[in-house]
């Protein structure tokens, strides 16, 4: 039982985004710029403190628009984890909830309220130097990493990152995108138009300028991979 001598420390709580979309055939994430201190003009993930009578998913669409620009009902959206090291902000008690967000090809984004400015940046690039963003992001943005690969090898939400309709080889180039390594056409292909309920044919194609023209889909009603489509490039039984 607490002292009635000892005071309780005061804890705020805030929300922190993880927006990954495929551009130019790369993973790339969403960053500001810091435009307050701490980490003044640091590159950082987008978020803020939760405001009274918020929940926090009204708190992450809230950001998304703020500082974005973003609207994040438009977007694959979820609970990441929550982050809670007593050290991770100088300005005191501060838990942050992260959220993952996916969407495909997402404009170029616009800064906003506590922002100097909004930009896409390679993953790969944005990990290069773990003391480069600000608070502990760049573990968040580990987490946000494994996740979506994790994402992809057992929920259809590959689909997510593609504007319909799309053809395999879009969804195929996704994948490669999101986990770093090329994946061999012809298993792809046969893999995911085998997975009940993970592409609806539209019966449409899409010309091009090598080969028969590709045949075009839609995300299916499935949100679960049975089999999983596994990194390892085994399908388990």
């Amino acid at each position: 039982m607490e002292r009635s001598g000892r005071s309780r420390a005061s804890v705020t709580v805030t929300v922190d985004l993880v927006i990954f979309t495929v551009r130019r055939s790369r993973l790339q994430v969403l960053l500001i710029e810091r435009g307050n201190q701490p980490y003044l003009g640091q590159p950082a993930l987008p978020g803020g403190f939760i405001r009274d009578g918020e929940t926090l998913d009204e708190a992450a669409l809230r950001e998304l628009s703020e500082e974005t620009g973003l609207d994040g009902r438009t977007l694959h959206l979820e609970q990441l984890r929550a982050y809670s090291d007593p050290d991770r902000d100088p300005r005191g008690r501060v838990i942050t909830v992260a959220y993952l967000a996916l969407g495909p090809d997402l404009p170029l984004p616009v800064a906003g309220t506590d922002a100097a400015a909004a930009h896409w940046e390679p993953v790969s690039s944005a990990l290069a130097d773990d003391t480069s963003l600000a608070f502990d992001h760049a573990a968040i943005l580990r987490d946000g990493l494994e996740r979506a690969r994790s994402q992809l090898e057992h929920t259809t939400v590959a689909a997510a990152f593609c504007p319909e309709p799309f053809t395999v080889g879009d969804l195929r180039r996704i994948y490669e995108a999101v986990w770093g390594f090329s994946l061999d056409p012809s298993n792809f292909r046969r893999k995911v138009t085998r997975t009940e309920g993970f592409l609806n044919p539209t019966g449409e194609r899409r010309s091009s300028e090598t080969g028969r023209p590709a045949a075009l889909y839609r995300r299916g009603a499935a949100s679960l991979l049975i089999p999983p489509l596994l990194r390892s490039g085994e399908v388990s039984s």
